[in-house]
């Protein structure tokens, strides 16, 4: 049987272009467009693959890694992005990862990619290599700082939808809680983070990759 892939990118042609390219060889079960309908998917579908993008909103591709993880570590996770910049790469495989491709060499690795990561092997795009894998070695490397790691899920969440420019209430009814408990947490964050408005909340989350 084919493997049952989700594909999952913010732009309606790129999904279209990938779900042409992969259909012989994958069973596409699904091709998404935002974060977090991503983890009702795999809740309900239970996909072998995901193909993910790391730019989407309301939940980006590494926390969606990361959550995706807790709910059915067995999914096999590739990243398709066009982000080469070692701190990604660095949180995509910490998030929980086996493939990560650069979108410029998408259509000559992929479907190599998604095999090697088939048979319990990890892809990276050749042309991160060295460069950019020498930096991930380093000593003075922080990867708790990168994608606001230090912080609980659900802290990252509402500060992504903070960046985003949701209200109190579209934050409440995007993550099921209270507009009590989203003003909770925003204190929570501005206390954690030495910040005071939300201004600064939004900057921080640019910053580190969160939007």
């Amino acid at each position: 049987m084919k493997p049952r892939l989700l594909l999952v990118d913010d732009h309606a042609l790129i999904l279209a272009g990938l779900s042409k390219l992969l259909e012989q060889q994958f069973d596409v079960i699904g091709a998404v467009n935002n974060g977090r309908e991503v983890l009702e998917i795999v809740q309900r579908e239970r996909p072998d693959m995901i193909l993910l993008d790391i730019s989407m909103p309301e939940l980006n591709g590494i926390e969606a890694a990361r959550q995706i993880q807790k709910i059915a570590p067995e999914i096999k996770i590739v990243f398709l992005t066009q982000q080469a910049g070692r701190e990604y790469i660095y949180a995509a495989f910490q998030a929980g990862a086996k493939g990560y491709v650069l979108k410029q060499s998408a259509a000559a690795e992929l479907i190599t990619a998604l095999e090697e990561v088939r048979e319990g092997r990890f892809y990276l795009s050749p042309s991160i290599i060295p460069k950019d894998i020498a930096g991930l070695l380093r000593g003075d490397v922080q990867p708790q700082n990168w994608f606001a790691g230090q912080l609980t899920s659900r802290q990252r969440e509402v500060l992504q939808l903070v960046g985003e420019g949701k209200s109190g209430k579209e934050i409440a009814n995007a993550l099921q809680i209270s507009v009590k408990t989203v003003e909770f947490h925003k204190a929570r964050l501005m206390d954690q983070l030495s910040l005071r408005t939300t201004a600064e909340l939004t900057r921080y989350a640019i910053e580190h990759g969160i939007i």
